[in-house]
């Protein structure tokens, strides 16, 4: 037993040495970002590849406020997560109990074409779905984002994975109490997935957050931009030069990821376990 474990300590001292500079490496373009937004436009440009602000300019941010309606940027990316995330829990885990409690002819052919839409770039089927929704008059709309991101064949996956973890006991026991299928989702097997409602709640927030393709194609208002389109037009409006600004702006948008990810790391991580996703 000793031989063993002076064997796996050079392997783990090497594994958590490895670890620990990737995270570094992560973590890199986040802090060079905070501390490009304390900088002048002086300073980028004489010295592009200084480390630290000198001097240190809060300025950035007060200014980034006055030029750029950030707060309904804010709300729109915020409500339209909010609403893309409860349809997509909602239609999602209907979906999954379909797959993975009722049993009807072709439901594994059915589920695997319906798995394989995921190998499908979202940029092959964007003119159809441009056509479809200018046809339901919905471009330039926070419905053409909402819409076809609630049909999610992850979220069906994932929620179908937890739903078959769930005994089948359970429900049998619901229906010879008199429970019909709906009263067996909506109170046995519902609660019982809440840590994959709460990973997928996550993911599904992070993705609306930082959509940045959707928005570009399908808003043409100003007063519709998401996040992730306002920063790109300020970014080309100031021709590219204030890095300053944009990285200010740039640090106010990571703040809901941020807090999204340190509420949620360890449920997604758990759940992914107990779901037999996160591999061995």
């Amino acid at each position: 037993m000793t031989t063993v474990r002076h064997s796996t300590a050079p392997r783990q001292l090497l594994l958590h040495t490895a670890l620990v500079l990737g995270g570094l490496l992560m973590l890199f373009p986040f802090v060079w970002m905070v501390l490009t937004s304390f900088k002048g436009v002086s300073q980028m440009i004489n010295e592009p590849l200084s480390w630290l602000p000198t001097p240190w300019r809060a300025q950035n941010y007060p200014d980034v406020l006055n030029e750029v309606p950030i707060g309904r940027a804010y709300w729109n990316s915020m409500y339209i997560a909010a609403i893309t995330v409860a349809a997509t829990l909602f239609t999602g885990a209907m979906a999954a109990y379909a797959f993975a409690r009722i049993p009807f002819r072709g439901s594994g052919p059915l589920f695997g074409l319906f798995l394989a839409t995921q190998m499908v770039p979202a940029q092959v089927t964007i003119v159809p779905l441009y056509i479809m929704l200018a046809k339901l008059q919905l471009i330039d709309s926070h419905l053409a984002l909402i819409l076809p991101a609630v049909a999610n064949p992850f979220a069906v996956f994932l929620l179908r994975q937890f739903i078959r973890a769930v005994p089948v006991e359970l429900e049998e026991a619901a229906r010879i109490d008199g429970a019909g299928r709906w009263t067996i989702f909506w109170r046995i097997v519902l609660p019982n997935i809440r840590p994959g409602l709460w990973t997928l709640g996550i993911i599904v927030f992070l993705a609306s957050w930082n959509s940045y393709f959707f928005p570009l194609v399908f808003l043409n208002s100003s007063e519709l931009f998401t996040v992730p389109l306002l920063l790109d037009s300020f970014n080309s409006q100031r021709g590219g030069i204030d890095y300053g600004l944009t990285a200010a702006l740039s640090a106010m948008t990571v703040v809901p990821m941020l807090i999204a990810f340190l509420i949620g790391q360890r449920k997604i991580l758990n759940s992914m376990a107990s779901s037999g996703l996160g591999g061995r």
